[in-house]
C-alpha cells in the first residue's frame, strides 16, 4: 500500500493514430499542472510545449522518474507510440518493494477510436508503393491487380462457404489490400483522374446515408422489403441508367450473370422471351430462369455439385491406391 502523502507517477499513454495534442480535458489538465519526461522528442512534445507545458526529454530509466517525484511530488510520463510497456513494468516491481517511492498511475489521454488500424494499413500501403519501397507493387496497374481482386474475393468466398472465420479475418484483410493498393496508385493519376482512399471512403459514406433515409433522415417504413425497394428507387435515381441491363458486372462468372440479366429484365417488368433450341448456351440459360422460378441460385447449386463431384474423384483417388 502507497503511503499517505507518497509522490506519483502517471504513466500518459496517447493513441499514435490520432493528431498530436488531441488529448482529453484531465490529460491537458495534468501536463499543464505537473513537469512532463519523455524518451523521444515528436509532434505531441512539441503540442504540449506550445501549451505551456514543461517537457523534458531524456533516457526512460525508472530513478530519473524518481529523482523528479522527489522533487516535484508529481511527475508525467510521457509514454511513446508502444506505450513504453518495459518502463512501466519496471516501475511497478520496484514500487512493489519500495512503495513508500511513489504511486504508479495509467492514464489514457487519447486512445485509438474503431477503424484506427485502417490508417495504420493506408500508411504501410503507402510506404511499400513509394519511391524506395516494394518495387513489384510500384510496378502494378489497376490492370495488372484486376486478377488478384477476384482471387481474393474468391478466397473469402470460400472462407465463408467453409465456415472459417478465422480464415475469412484473413482473407478479408487480402481484400482490403487491394483496395488501399488501388487508392494508393490512384493518387498518381494525371490530376483529373487522380483520387486516394479517402475518396473512396467518403464515396461509401455518401452512397449509404443517401440509399438509407431509414436511418439518417427519419423516414418511417413498414418492412425489409419496404428498405430494399426504397434502396432501389433512390439508386435508379442516382445512375440514371438508359437500360435495366446498365450497370451490370459482366466480369461476374456466366451463370451468376445469367441470374442477374433475368432478375434485371423481371424488375423492369420485361418478359422477353427467352432464347430456344439445342444451342448449349440457351438450354444453360432456361436453366438457369428455371432455377429463378423456384427460388434456386444457380451459380450457387452448380458449385455445390461440382465440389461434391470433385470430393467422390478423390475418393476414386484414395480407393485406387488401395
Amino acid at each position: 500500500m502507497t503511503p499517505p502523502g507518497a509522490g506519483r507517477i502517471v504513466l500518459l499513454v496517447t493513441s499514435p493514430r490520432l493528431p498530436a495534442g488531441l488529448l482529453s480535458a484531465a490529460a491537458w489538465d495534468l501536463v499543464r499542472a505537473h513537469p512532463v519526461l519523455t524518451a523521444a522528442d515528436g509532434e505531441t512534445v512539441t503540442a504540449l510545449r506550445a501549451a505551456g507545458a514543461t517537457v523534458t526529454v531524456g533516457a526512460a530509466d525508472e530513478q530519473t522518474l524518481l529523482d523528479a517525484v522527489a522533487a516535484h511530488g508529481t511527475v508525467v510520463w510521457l509514454a511513446g507510440p508502444t506505450g513504453d510497456e518495459d518502463l512501466a513494468r519496471r516501475l511497478g516491481l520496484r514500487l512493489a518493494r519500495e512503495p513508500a517511492l511513489a504511486e504508479l498511475e495509467l492514464m489514457y489521454g487519447s486512445w485509438d477510436p474503431p477503424g484506427a488500424r485502417l490508417l495504420d494499413a493506408v500508411a504501410v500501403i503507402d510506404r511499400l508503393a513509394s519511391p524506395g519501397g516494394d518495387p513489384w507493387k510500384r510496378q502494378q496497374t489497376h490492370a495488372s491487380l484486376a486478377t488478384y481482386l477476384l482471387e481474393e474475393a474468391y478466397e473469402a468466398y470460400d472462407a465463408i462457404d467453409s465456415g472459417d472465420l478465422d480464415a475469412l479475418r484473413e482473407e478479408l484483410g487480402d481484400v482490403l489490400l487491394q483496395v488501399v493498393l488501388h487508392s494508393r496508385l490512384a493518387e498518381e493519376l494525371p490530376d483529373e483522374h487522380r483520387w486516394n482512399v479517402d475518396d473512396v471512403a467518403g464515396t461509401l459514406v455518401e452512397k449509404m446515408v443517401r440509399r438509407n433515409p431509414h436511418v439518417f433522415a427519419g423516414e418511417e417504413v413498414a418492412d425489409v422489403d419496404e428498405i430494399i425497394e426504397n434502396w432501389e428507387r433512390i439508386k435508379k435515381a442516382e445512375k440514371a441508367r438508359g437500360s435495366a441491363m446498365d450497370g451490370i458486372a459482366l466480369s461476374q462468372p456466366a451463370l451468376a450473370l445469367a441470374a442477374k440479366i433475368l432478375q434485371r429484365a423481371d424488375r423492369a417488368g420485361l418478359t422477353v422471351p427467352l432464347p430456344t433450341g439445342d444451342d448449349l448456351g440457351a438450354r444453360l440459360l432456361a436453366a438457369v430462369a428455371a432455377a429463378r422460378a423456384v427460388g434456386e441460385d444457380a451459380e450457387e447449386s452448380l458449385r455445390r455439385t461440382a465440389l461434391a463431384y470433385a470430393e467422390a474423384v478423390r475418393e476414386a483417388e484414395g480407393a485406387g491406391d488401395r
